[in-house]
């Protein structure tokens, strides 16, 4: 075994050795000499672990693999597969033994998904050009070299990047879990064979399993960790590169890059978010900055030994400790930190030669970054409820005889309603009511207040409407939060949030009735002439389909924008994405960059959530590079790629057609007649709500029938990533293709795809849905009496839209243009097959039980439990699948 382990670690480090030429190899070398080759050799080492569980699974989890692999190719059904790999390998197997290892078999893939995680986060700056296309040292270059220094810097003085962390239950790592990825990650990157052996042993011995869902508080907890280990140095490191290199050492005052965050905020959906956890969380938020400040200034204090300065260091670093053991008190405001910082860097230059100046910058711009909120923590709830509490509100109020509210308020049309709650003047408090959701609508209103004096005005203004479908719903949150403790100032920003496709084409006239209001004209004018509106991608493709949706999202930003800046508003797109191409993600920076100037692009502001956390933010070099790649796509935008980012008029008569043809394509199938009872009897979607991953409900309501309107975007497009059909990200685009090919117009869409980056991102996310589905693995459904003829349709739609996708960006193979993206698809797709099979053969066995008059109860339950088990691997390994 200790010759084993020389061997490992002088075959390791050879191979590092070799990172150095690498540079210039291609990308799909490089991947398989730095990813592949690795997982190989840290997974052998897995294998032999000294645990019977594992050791015995592992010797078996390749014979399981291979079976799958040539079962699928051979036509086989999932349950032959298992079947037959049980003949062959475990001969008189009980029942019980055969259940066991497939509950083992689950739990050694999901151990190996996290190995390749660890091992792919280590090789990210390897693999990835930290200074190529994309990066700020690249766009810094291009612009300087084209002579638009100045101008450079004066854009970059306004855009802005903000990053909101949202707790959709996208994410099945643990927290203990989460810490082994990065301490792997860690010890991968140094080649230590000592402590990647102890780690991976303790990976096979910790649960994966939350018993209990989590509380709002849990969610945020969890998140607020890579706040302090990732972003926090990250943002920093970007601000200071940014006022270093771009503007040359002259102090800038923007910081580029924000935070938000919704666990604990988020009240949409979510019957657990109440006042006090609103006021937790912001407390957390701020006792976790002010942690790191005063982790800084510790550092600093070894440092800054003057004189002059040590006094100033000491009192701050004082403050800072108090501040954090003692949440409730103020013992140091923020104004008075930022106070501090500066009059030490004056004394650094004036008497101390600047010595150690860069230290002390780097925490400055973090302060000016973060606050002492570290993120901004947004309030949402649905239109729909806002507008039950109203009601609520007026028919007491009037009841009891208040002046509040005229007595036909209810009967008025809703222009008067308008006009009547942009006037209003009084006050009310959520003590005066005793109706649930009224006491909590009213209180986290009455929170935004209290978070303001404790964190600063950034911790908590902004109150999101979901489903925003008129200036009316506008006007009344306007009114609540003037009624409850902002009578005076009205320091939050109102943000409408569109998601439906006839709510994006509604939008812009919604706006415009806002904009002529001449008292929300006045709130405008006091928040800097900004409005800030969110678009639904998620809601948006379920609603409508993978191309309306997007087509329509970029209509209501033209339309939103030119009615913006005729009324001089500077709006603000804020973008709700998921993480597959279907939820708006994919290769999201590219969709920035396409925007052309006929979209305001001055801040770009998305969600992100669950594994595309930890994916795409889950070290300190993914995240820097991920947000320079979003920084430097509203850079591109503006400077380098404006002209070849404006559609003519026929090209977007052609993008209408399109989005029309797909549009109708979807609609029909959503409304065949087994398109609900396909996805809940031949699907995982019933079984999301059984894994404790998030705190909030995967239906809107509690209704036992399954109904379209309630079902979240998140299981829905996770159950299509589950059966790998992933329906949401394509169904429609063949058949808009199709419609060009067969009148003899394909040329047209080629040219498209060719001179507009905003349709081949779209087309080349699309390409990404379909990389990762595998039609193999269900293509006996076709066979199934009640729902053939539907998977036949889905599969028809599949090959249509990847023949003409292929033929239209004249490629042999899906994502052959993104050789990394594609290699690390094919090996995660490859881990997790035997998982997505045993599912498959799950479902099947439930679907068997189901049909029996007097089913066997525990058998049933136990399949049930494989099948919800299943879902973990699959869902971390797709890393952006739900």
């Amino acid at each position: 075994m200790y010759e084993n382990s020389i061997i490992l670690v002088f075959l390791l480090n050879l191979h590092q050795t070799r990172i150095k030429y690498m540079i210039t190899q291609p990308k799909s070398q490089r991947f398989d000499q730095n990813i592949l080759t690795k997982y190989r050799i840290y997974n052998s080492i897995f294998i032999t672990l000294p645990f019977d569980n594992i050791s015995n699974t592992g010797v078996l989890m390749p014979l399981l693999n291979s079976e799958c692999q040539a079962g699928f190719k051979k036509g086989e059904t999932p349950v032959e597969i298992i079947d037959h790999f049980f003949s062959k390998y475990q001969v008189g197997g009980s029942e019980q033994e055969k259940i066991d290892l497939l509950f083992k078999f689950i739990q050694y893939i999901e151990r190996q998904v996290v190995l390749f995680d660890a091992v792919e986060d280590a090789a990210f700056p390897v693999i990835h050009n930290m200074n190529g296309k994309g990066t700020l040292r690249n766009a810094k270059e291009e612009a300087f070299a084209q002579n638009q220094k100045e101008a450079l810097q004066e854009y970059l003085e306004k855009f802005k990047v903000k990053i909101v962390l949202t707790a959709h239950p996208t994410q099945f790592y643990p927290g203990s879990v989460l810490g082994i990825i990065t301490d792997l990650t860690r010890a991968i990157e140094k080649n230590d064979i000592v402590s990647i052996k102890k780690l991976l042993a303790q990976l096979g011995i910790t649960p994966f399993l939350k018993v209990e869902k989590p509380t709002p508080l849990d969610e945020a907890i969890n998140l607020i960790w890579y706040l302090e280990n990732i972003f926090y140095p990250a943002a920093g490191s970007i601000y200071n590169y940014i006022e270093s290199n771009i503007y040359e050492g002259k102090e800038v005052h923007n910081e580029f890059v924000s935070l938000g965050f919704w666990p604990g905020g988020d009240r949409d959906g979510n019957p657990f978010v109440n006042t006090d956890i609103t006021l937790k969380v912001a407390q957390k938020l701020r006792q976790s900055i002010l942690k790191n400040y005063y982790r800084d200034m510790r550092m600093l204090r070894r440092r800054l030994t003057f004189k002059k300065v040590v006094n100033i260091v000491l009192e701050l670093e004082g403050k800072l400790y108090q501040s954090f053991i003692n949440p409730d008190k103020i013992v140091l405001t923020y104004e008075e930190f930022m106070d501090g910082l500066l009059k030490i860097k004056a004394l650094l230059i004036n008497e101390y030669q600047s010595l150690y100046l860069t230290e002390l910058k780097d925490l400055i711009h973090k302060a000016r970054i973060f606050g002492f909120y570290f993120a901004t923590l947004d309030i949402r709830q649905d239109s729909r409820i806002h507008h039950q509490v109203f009601q609520h509100i007026t028919k007491k109020l009037v009841k009891e005889g208040s002046s509040l509210f005229p007595k036909n308020y209810n009967e008025m049309d809703e222009a008067s309603q308008i006009d009547f709650l942009s006037k209003i003047k009084g006050k009310i408090s959520s003590v005066d009511f005793k109706d649930e959701l009224t006491v909590k609508t009213l209180g986290s209103m009455e929170a935004i207040r209290s978070i303001q004096r404790t964190n600063g005005e950034t911790g908590a203004n902004r109150y999101i409407i979901s489903n925003n479908q008129s200036a009316l719903n506008v006007m009344e949150v306007y009114a609540m939060l003037k009624l409850t403790k902002f009578q005076k100032e009205l320091p939050v920003d109102i943000v409408p949030l569109f998601e439906t496709v006839d709510d994006l084409i509604n939008a812009s006239g919604i706006m415009e009735l806002l904009y002529l209001n001449k008292n929300y004209r006045a709130h405008l004018r006091k928040r800097q002439n900004k409005q800030t509106i969110m678009l639904g991608f998620s809601d948006g493709t379920k609603d409508g389909g993978y191309l309306m949706a997007n087509w329509s999202i970029f209509k209501a930003k033209e339309k939103l924008t030119e009615i913006s800046r005729k009324h001089n508003i500077k709006v603000i797109f804020f973008d709700g994405r998921g993480g597959p191409p279907a939820r708006g993600g994919g290769k999201t920076h590219q969709f920035y960059a396409s925007l052309g100037p006929t979209i305001e692009n001055e801040e770009v502001q998305l969600t992100i959530q669950g594994q595309t956390i930890s994916s795409n933010f889950g070290t300190t070099d993914s995240a820097q590079y991920n947000m320079e790649q979003l920084i430097s796509s509203g850079v591109s935008n503006q400077f380098f790629d404006s002209k070849k980012n404006t559609l003519s008029e026929e090209q977007k008569m052609i993008m209408d057609n399109l989005a029309g043809i797909s549009y109708n394509a979807y609609t029909q199938f959503k409304n065949h007649e087994k398109f609900l009872p396909y996805l809940e009897k031949m699907s995982t979607l019933k079984y999301y709500a059984k894994t404790n991953i998030g705190s909030r409900p995967s239906k809107r309501k509690n209704s036992k029938e399954l109904n379209f309107g309630d079902l979240r975007a998140i299981p829905f497009v996770g159950s299509w990533s589950q059966l790998k059909q992933n329906v949401p990200g394509f169904y429609g685009v063949g058949t808009a293709l199709s419609s060009y090919e067969e009148n003899g117009q394909f040329d047209k869409v080629v040219s498209l795809y060719n001179n507009s980056k905003f349709f081949k991102s779209l087309i080349d996310n699309s390409m990404m849905s379909m990389k990762k589905s595998f039609f193999e693995l269900t293509r006996y459904m076709e066979n199934d009496p009640e729902f053939g003829d539907f998977w036949k349709l889905i599969y028809k739609e599949f090959q249509t839209s990847k023949r003409l996708t292929l033929k239209l960006a004249n490629q042999s193979e899906l994502m052959q243009n993104y050789p990394i993206s594609k290699a690390s698809i094919e090996v995660r797709e490859s881990i997790v097959l035997p998982l997505l099979t045993i599912q498959q053969y799950a479902l099947k066995k439930v679907q068997e039980f189901n049909k029996q008059k007097d089913p066997d109860k525990k058998m049933l339950e136990v399949y049930e439990t494989i099948i919800t088990r299943s879902l973990f691997g699959n869902i971390n390994a797709s890393r952006n699948s739900a």
